[in-house]
């Protein structure tokens, strides 16, 4: 069953919507499932300034890319690719602290969820590979 938090997450569209302004742009989809997510990002001086997404995919992925949407201008291009490792890492092990700056996607980050480990990293899947990191 899916939670109300997680379906919340999701509803919120306020980055949905390409607009064709982007530095680096991609398709990704996943072939387990066949969620399929396209990205928008602007990045300036090595900072992410912006995301804009569009997906065809299932709830878990929907939020995971409203909730990295909202928070990618934090990242910097240079750690990006330890920091969505280390979360990762954190969602398989589960004995390790959350980082801070990862704390709202612990409404998806359970054990309820691990089935849908790919739905919910494809978001962070697609800017590693927008970025060529």
């Amino acid at each position: 069953m899916i939670s109300k938090d997680i379906i919340r997450i999701a509803s919120n569209t306020h980055n949905v919507g390409l607009n064709n302004e982007y530095s680096h742009k991609i398709s990704l989809k996943n072939k387990l499932c066949g969620d399929k997510i396209t990205l928008e990002l602007v990045v300036l001086k090595n900072k992410i300034i912006s995301m804009k997404y569009e997906t065809e995919s299932c709830v878990y992925c929907e939020a995971s890319a409203s909730l990295l949407s909202k928070k990618i201008n934090k990242f910097n291009i240079e750690t990006i690719k330890s920091d969505f490792r280390n979360l990762k890492n954190f969602f398989k092990k589960k004995e390790l602290k959350i980082p801070k700056r990862f704390e709202e996607y612990k409404k998806l980050l359970n054990s309820d969820n691990l089935n849908r480990y790919n739905c919910i990293f494809l978001p962070f899947d697609a800017v590693i590979k927008a970025l060529k990191l």
